[in-house]
């Protein structure tokens, strides 16, 4: 794996800023508010000579509550496992207690620190930094996270400190090969007791408290031979209800891991009725194309009635997704879970799932003489025949005549003919028609004049029988 950089400080210092200049992404949420970050959030960093991870973290604010004792725990882990250490403190708000705290914390851990004094700009650099002296640190850097500047130089007083190439195992990690899952539903579904359950470790907070995870935060998964990218989103609450600027944010950052996604896995609590909210997950999974799983979460907790009373509405609001594979299971105990992973994997098979052009013809034609298409105008659409038009979703074209006019019955037909002929399950199907333009449209006729003079002679014809 590659070397591990881990950037800690107070709430708001300007942590997550930062690593989304070091890793040229947007990836952290940053807000204007402290606490925002929660997890642990890693990146890949490109800009030096060498490439490493970076690890954002929450702030250490010393307070002993819940969540901040929960968000505390998981810095510490990120210290544990990196090689270099940034503090990152507030050049604005001074030196305060609470910094001599956490330095005292980081040296405690005996690996090499450096000092970022962030939000430097528009102040003297010369008295920020004597201010920060009485840290005792060689490597005190200024630098304005929000406008990139002085990264050049951290980036410099950070390679030097990483351990040598051959005490580096593996290579940069890449996301080749591996299986996009985005975990998603309502606040407290149990979406990230989920992730903790497969991966073994309490790598992502779990709270009772709805809305504990901000950021989507993506995790690497090898299971029984397959490689997969877990992608914990927060919890998305009904439209009206979202008030707060972050959560906004972590709608929108919910809605991209979707569209980035390959299998969406739709948690839906088993003890609640099936909302809206989830059908609108639901149709926004559908419309972006991606592969469905939906997973029954806090099912070991009914009793047969209750389970009977969930099923029976399930089968009549998910009638629109019945080919999407449902999942009975808890992820705080663990059970359901080789099912689920099971589906993923079948979902995923589907939606990759490479069609050849002769084949889907030959279904074509099967599928019409079972049943035609209802007449348009005293005439039927012709489908000539049919190719491969994308994957995930497969997408198939179909080219003919009057396919403007076929019904949307037809259509559910015919991607119920292609999903059973073809064995695809948890995967939606899209079909799209192509009608050849008429080569005669727009040309006149004209007569010559042997064609004129046969006409006129059959009008007079005509003429004299009428009489």
């Amino acid at each position: 794996m590659l070397p591990v950089v881990a950037l800690v400080g107070r709430p708001n210092v300007g942590k997550s800023t930062l690593f989304n200049v070091l890793t040229r992404s947007r990836d952290a949420l940053v807000a204007d508010m402290p606490g925002v970050t929660r997890d642990r959030h890693y990146g890949a960093c490109h800009l030096g000579e060498r490439p490493f991870l970076v690890v954002d973290t929450g702030g250490l604010s010393g307070v002993e509550e819940t969540m901040d004792v929960l968000t505390a725990r998981q810095v510490r882990l990120a210290i544990d496992e990196a090689q270099v250490l940034v503090f990152v403190v507030d050049a604005r708000d001074g030196l305060l207690p609470q910094d001599h705290a956490i330095l005292a914390e980081l040296r405690r851990s005996g690996k090499p620190i450096i000092a970022a004094i962030n939000k430097t700009d528009g102040l003297d650099e010369q008295a920020a930094l004597a201010e920060f002296a009485a840290f005792g640190m060689a490597s005190t850097l200024p630098i304005s996270a929000a406008h990139g500047r002085g990264t050049d130089e951290l980036l410099r007083a950070v390679l030097p400190l990483l351990p040598p190439d051959e005490d580096v195992a593996g290579e940069v990690a890449t996301e080749d090969g591996s299986i996009r899952v985005a975990i998603v539903g309502r606040p407290n579904a149990g979406k990230s007791t989920l992730i903790n359950r497969l991966l073994g470790e309490e790598r992502l907070i779990v709270s009772d408290v709805a809305g504990t995870t901000r950021d989507p935060i993506r995790v690497a998964l090898e299971r029984d031979g397959k490689r997969y990218t877990l992608i914990d989103t927060a919890g998305i609450r009904r439209k009206a209800r979202v008030e707060e600027a972050v959560e906004k944010f972590s709608v929108i950052k919910t809605l991209q891991s979707i569209a980035a996604a390959q299998v969406v896995v739709m948690m839906i609590d088993a003890r609640e009725n099936l909302a809206d909210q989830d059908l609108t997950l639901i149709g926004y999974a559908i419309d972006e194309g991606r592969a469905l799983v939906i997973a029954l979460n806090k099912w070991d907790g009914l009793d047969a009635y209750q389970r009977e009373e969930c099923l029976r509405a399930l089968d009549r609001r998910l009638v629109f997704v019945d080919w999407a594979r449902r999942v009975h299971i808890s992820a705080l105990h663990g059970s359901g879970l080789r099912e689920l992973m099971r589906a993923v994997v079948r979902a995923h098979a589907s939606a990759t799932k490479e069609l050849a052009s002769s084949d889907l013809t030959r279904t074509l034609e099967k599928a019409y003489e079972s049943y035609q298409p209802p007449l348009v105008n005293g005439h039927a659409p012709k489908l000539r025949f049919a190719h491969p038009g994308g994957t995930n979703p497969p997408t198939i074209v179909i080219h003919g005549t009057r396919t403007k006019h076929i019904a949307p019955a037809y259509q559910r037909y015919l991607e119920n003919f292609f999903r059973k002929r073809y064995k695809l399950e948890g995967t939606p199907i899209r079909i799209a028609f192509r009608e050849g333009e008429n080569p005669y449209a727009g040309r006149k006729k004209v007569l010559t004049k042997e064609q004129q003079h046969k006409a006129r002679r059959r009008l007079s014809e005509l003429i004299k029988r009428t009489r």
